[in-house]
C-alpha cells in the first residue's frame, strides 16, 4: 500500500514517517517536495501553479495527501486529501466555539472556508475566533522548531483564559502539530491536522 504526500516543507517529512511507523509500518509514503510552491501562492494560485498542483496529484502513486493548507483548495480540486479536512471535520463534531491559530496570512481565508464547511455539513454553527501569529513564522523558516512550537502554545493558552467558552483550539497549519503536546493540560481539545489526515489517508486505500 502506498501513500504520496505533497509538502512545501521537507520537515513534514519526518513528521509523516513517525506517525506512519506507529500506526502503520506496513504502508510505503511517498514523499514529494516543492518548498517553493508555498512562496509562489502567497498572493493566491496562479493557473500555472494549479496545473502544476494537478499534474503531481494526477501522476502520483496512489492516494495524495497535500500538506500545505495554503495549496490545499487546489489540491483538492485535483484529487488530493486536504491536511486539515478530517481536522476541521472533528472540530465541528465538538460544536460551540473554536479558537483557530493560524501563522501564515495565505492560510487563513482556505482554513476558514473548510471549516465552515465543515460545520455546516455537521449541521454545527459555530463562531470561530481567528488567533494570527504570523510573527512566529519565522522561527519556522529557521528551523528552530521547538522555539516555535513554545510560543505559540504560549499565546493560545493565554487567548484560551481569556475565552472561556471555547470548546476546541484548531492548529490550522501542519507546521504547528507540535504545539498540541504543550497544552495537553488544557480542559479543551487542541487539534493538530497531520495525523487525523494520515488515518483519512489510510482508510482510502
Amino acid at each position: 500500500m502506498t501513500l504520496t504526500l505533497l509538502h512545501t516543507a521537507q520537515v513534514h517529512c519526518a513528521t509523516f514517517d513517525a506517525l506512519r511507523d506507529r500506526i502503520a509500518p506496513g504502508v510505503e509514503l511517498t514523499h514529494l517536495v516543492r518548498e517553493n510552491w508555498l512562496a509562489q501562492a502567497q498572493n493566491g494560485i496562479s493557473p500555472s501553479l494549479e496545473n502544476k498542483i494537478s499534474q503531481v496529484v494526477a501522476n502520483a502513486a496512489g492516494k495524495v495527501i497535500c500538506t500545505c493548507t495554503t495549496l490545499g483548495p487546489a489540491a483538492e480540486k485535483a484529487g488530493a486529501v486536504r491536511v486539515d479536512w478530517p481536522m476541521m471535520q472533528q472540530a465541528a463534531r465538538l460544536g460551540g466555539p473554536i479558537l483557530m491559530a493560524y501563522c501564515l496570512d495565505s492560510t487563513w481565508e482556505p482554513s476558514l472556508a473548510l471549516l465552515e464547511r465543515a460545520l455546516e455539513e455537521a449541521k454545527t454553527p459555530a463562531k470561530v475566533h481567528p488567533l494570527r501569529l504570523a510573527q512566529y513564522w519565522p522561527l519556522f523558516e529557521a528551523a528552530e522548531m521547538d522555539g516555535f512550537a513554545a510560543v505559540i502554545a504560549g499565546e493560545i493558552r493565554q487567548i484560551v483564559t481569556q475565552l472561556p467558552d471555547v470548546a476546541c483550539v484548531v492548529l490550522a497549519q501542519a507546521s504547528m502539530a507540535k504545539v498540541a503536546p504543550l497544552l495537553a493540560d488544557l480542559e479543551v481539545p487542541v487539534l493538530a491536522s497531520p495525523e487525523l489526515a494520515l488515518r483519512a489517508g489510510l482508510s482510502q486505500i
